[in-house]
């Protein structure tokens, strides 16, 4: 079999979508949906997919948003994870609609391949990445199960072969004082906003003796009603990231206990809740290779695996399950940051698009290599395997 051949046929298929599936890409980052109500998006994917001969499945996983496209027969099974929510306020600003239209692109692009060696593409629309951990959800209810390897490709401000990632917690509070007149009777009061406020500087302090490689963060998304009245309900968000699982499991304890303090200090109830779980990402360091490898032969000149990991995703728990990379290309200037106007407005620029072509050539070109030689994914899963 003439891989270099597959290669180029794979460079020539994303060259021939290249008009669509940057239209596509910009019709996406026009229309941002948020986690869970990715509707248009959803259907425009899967709509390309079936078009181009994918069998397509809506709404797996009991999430109607989340999809399945698969084409190919036997083994490997190769998944392309394509994310396409928003950001709430702010849109595309972590380059979703660049993610998703490199995921359909590659494995069109991959058919031909399909049709000459035994595996399967499979494209798993994800929903829900920056809030809610749609791919964590997913993995727990199995749409991970048949599969022996999983990819995507981010944007960034930077090429890598694969990004590694913290281990995030979410911890919702709520604590219930009394409402009193601030000015005339405080002293009936019990004041809730003062028990978050005092949460906050517990946390702060907390700060200074943790590792350096963990963070803890928070917003108040409810402080009181009016100025007047002593507050009697305040509410927040926190997140609290961590390298490993058992680090982060000695920080809940620590973080909670700051509440709990405020709430004892003040009087208030605390009402808390952990809620959405992503794991550290653990990228195969075979399967960056090869990545990398790919990446360079279209121009690229990515980084290794970084040393140290930096923000949170549900690719993490993917990542538990199965053999993954979460390869990165640049799309801005060096330092840019993610989750920002000026990422968003890069995720439909010329560079943006330039970015969504080259990721779909590099996932697709890295399938090629897992379906012609089964020996690459013997070594991925062995790596895999002797790392959990």
């Amino acid at each position: 079999m003439d891989i270099d051949k597959l290669k180029s046929d794979v460079i020539k298929k994303v060259d021939s979508q290249r008009v669509r599936l940057v239209a596509l890409s910009h019709r996406i980052h026009d229309n941002p949906e948020p986690g869970f109500k990715e509707v248009k998006a959803s259907k425009w994917l899967s709509a390309y997919l079936e078009t181009n001969g994918f069998a397509v499945e809506n709404g797996i996983c009991k999430m109607p948003t989340a999809f399945r496209a698969t084409y190919g027969k036997g083994k490997p099974a190769i998944a392309l994870m394509a994310e396409y929510d928003a950001l709430p306020e702010i849109g595309h600003a972590c380059g979703h609609n660049i993610i998703c239209t490199a995921a359909v692109g590659a494995a069109v692009a991959a058919k031909p391949a399909l049709d000459k060696l035994p595996g399967r593409i499979v494209v798993l629309g994800t929903p829900a990445e920056e809030l809610f951990g749609g791919k964590a959800i997913m993995a727990e209810r199995g749409a991970f199960k048949d599969i022996d390897i999983a990819m995507l490709v981010h944007p960034s401000s930077h090429d890598l072969s694969s990004a590694r990632a913290l281990a995030c917690i979410t911890l919702e509070v709520e604590f219930f004082g009394k409402a009193a007149h601030a000015a005339a009777r405080p002293e009936e009061g019990i004041n809730a906003l003062e028990a978050l406020i005092l949460s906050f500087n517990g946390i702060n302090s907390l700060r200074q003796h943790i590792n350096e490689r963990a963070r803890i963060h928070g917003i108040i998304t409810k402080g009181g009603d009016a100025p007047n009245v002593v507050p009697d309900h305040t509410s927040g968000t926190f997140l609290v990231r961590a390298v490993d699982e058992a680090y982060l499991e000695e920080l809940k304890v620590k973080v909670l206990s700051c509440f709990q303090a405020a709430a004892l200090a003040t009087g208030a109830r605390l009402k808390s809740t952990w809620k959405e779980y992503y794991a550290p990402l653990r990228a195969n360091t075979t399967l960056a290779e090869i990545m990398a490898a790919n990446m360079r032969s279209i121009g690229r000149d990515p980084q290794p695996i970084p040393d140290r990991a930096s923000g949170s995703s549900d690719v993490g728990n993917v990542s538990m399950v199965v053999p993954t990379i979460h390869p990165e290309v640049a799309i801005a200037p060096p330092k840019t940051s993610l989750h920002s106007i000026a990422f968003r407005a890069a995720a439909v620029s010329a560079k943006g698009d330039r970015g969504l072509v080259d990721g779909a050539k590099a996932l697709a070109m890295t399938a090629v290599d897992l379906l012609a030689d089964k020996n690459l994914v013997r070594k991925i899963k062995g790596e895999f395997l002797s790392a959990k």
